[in-house]
């Protein structure tokens, strides 16, 4: 009887050689591993079998992906950093197109009457920039400041002192004319530059939508009110440039014949 049980096992394991290709699934080079299962005695007849499943592993990676958060003032930072001021001040005639709204952008530039609609955290923070990255030159703020204190929100004196209109050779009077855009802008950051200078999206539409800008309450000062006041009193009682001009200021009746019309296609 035992002689009959070992030739039954030797003649399975031959066929098993056979029949399984090599390496078989109980090779150890194998990435399978064998699981035995024990059967229920019972079920069977004076033998306990042993029978096997064959599983396998299957390794499970897992990846992290991490984001670096961004603003819509990415950009705009980046230009400054690297001092690409004319770049920068692109972008920000871009930022500012976007936040007046969708009727700015479908029209590709902005009306005075909708500066309005740019937030006033948005609006501080393009000016933070600006001064962050030009050491407290550049930005609305420090143009804001130019106009209300230094040139009594005369914006012809403002654009030459910022340096918008260049002075022409003359013998008889100072004369001023607009400079070309882009090329006799000043780009660099440096001792020659002045103060204000940048940017220059606010001429984009001339001196309206620059007004809205400094009057938006983001840059609104104790004081402000009463200067506004002020200035349309005397605008009213002026009559323009022949009350200028009556009064003996520093233009007068001649701003006609001192300035060249502004080119304002930037």
């Amino acid at each position: 009887m035992a002689t009959n049980s070992f030739n039954s096992i030797h003649t399975l394991r031959r066929r098993h050689s056979i029949d399984c290709p090599c390496p078989c699934p109980f090779s150890s080079s194998s990435s399978f591993f064998v699981k035995p299962i024990t059967k229920n005695p019972s079920s069977f007849s004076n033998h306990n079998l042993i029978t096997f499943s064959v599983s396998s592993t299957t390794p499970t990676t897992t990846t992290t992906t991490t984001t670096t958060p961004t603003t819509p003032f990415d950009t705009l930072e980046q230009q400054l950093i690297s001092q690409n001021f004319r770049e920068a001040d692109e972008e920000t005639r871009r930022l500012l197109i976007v936040l007046a709204g969708e009727a700015a952008v479908k029209r590709g530039y902005v009306f005075f009457s909708e500066v309005q609609f740019i937030s006033e955290s948005d609006l501080k923070e393009i000016d933070s920039l600006w001064r962050k990255y030009s050491d407290g030159k550049f930005g609305y703020s420090v143009q804001k400041k130019i106009w209300n204190t230094k040139v009594n929100r005369d914006f012809t004196n403002f654009f030459i002192k910022v340096g918008w209109m260049k002075k022409l050779e003359s013998e008889e009077v100072d004369q001023y004319n607009y400079r070309a855009f882009p090329n006799e802008f000043i780009w660099e950051l440096n001792d020659e530059t002045p103060e204000g200078h940048l940017p220059l999206t606010n001429a984009l539409r001339g001196t309206q939508l620059l007004k809205s800008i400094f009057t938006h309450p983001a840059f609104v000062e104790e004081g402000d009110e009463e200067e506004e006041e002020k200035e349309d009193s005397s605008s009213n009682n002026s009559g323009g440039d022949k009350g200028n001009a009556k009064k003996g200021g520093l233009f007068g009746g001649l701003r006609s014949k001192l300035f060249s019309k502004p080119d304002y296609s930037f």
